[in-house]
């Protein structure tokens, strides 16, 4: 087990409190000292309530799924002898309604593309080292959102076998 810790703080800063005129902005703490502006979506709440250079809870949930999903590609392509050079997602992720009528992220779509040195994975091997990722991703793994993988064609820098 192990414990995550993330101060999240938002102050009025005389503004008036009724009708939903405070601003949004908050910021996020994290353990090691890293601190970011956070809002809400200009979808949610009208541009003057929030700062559009924030990261909000919709982009921060779909962020953190695609970067456990990338760590975990990382080690699993290390571990199958492959040198990955670089790793980009474009990922997206759906505001909607669900089943229930509520309001939730209800896909989200990663769309890695991955560069490697010499030889890469072929497409079906690419493939199930996403699918391997995905199913120990500990974020995909938490949540009731549909998580799907679309890989985007994959490049090859330079030639070879699988490096160790």
């Amino acid at each position: 087990m192990s414990e995550h810790l993330v101060s999240v703080a938002w102050q009025r800063g005389g503004a008036p409190f009724r009708g939903g005129e405070y601003s949004r902005e908050h910021r996020w703490r994290f353990d090691g000292g890293q601190e970011v502006v956070a809002a809400a979506s200009p979808w949610i709440v009208p541009e003057e309530r929030t700062n559009l250079a924030g990261v909000d809870p919709e982009e921060a949930f779909v962020a953190s799924l695609s970067s456990c999903h990338m760590l975990w590609f990382l080690s699993l392509a290390e571990k199958a002898g492959y040198l990955v050079d670089r790793y980009e997602d474009l990922a997206v992720g759906v505001l909607s309604e669900d089943p229930q009528g509520r309001q939730a992220i209800t896909q989200v779509t990663l769309r890695p593309l991955v560069t490697f040195v010499g030889t890469g994975p072929d497409p079906v091997g690419l493939i199930a080292l996403h699918e391997r990722a995905h199913a120990a991703c500990f974020i995909a793994n938490s949540v009731k959102s549909e998580v799907s993988i679309s890989p985007r064609e994959a490049s090859h820098a330079g030639l070879g076998a699988p490096q160790a």
